[in-house]
């Protein structure tokens, strides 16, 4: 899923997909870079947490 912040200009998004037991991140403007894979309740907490504003933004 590509953020729909996303502009045809790449921007600063992630692209994100899941599988059944995973989620992976990359950099949209670094398609063939290497990209981050959390477990399902790692992916849960970090989503919690920034609903939750853990993280200062």
């Amino acid at each position: 899923m590509k953020s729909s912040y996303s502009d045809n200009e790449g921007g600063m998004c992630v692209e994100v997909a899941a599988t059944a037991d995973t989620v992976h991140v990359r950099d949209s403007n670094s398609r063939h870079g290497s990209q981050l894979a959390f477990s399902i309740p790692q992916w849960d907490a970090f989503i919690s947490d920034l609903r939750a504003e853990e993280f200062g933004a």
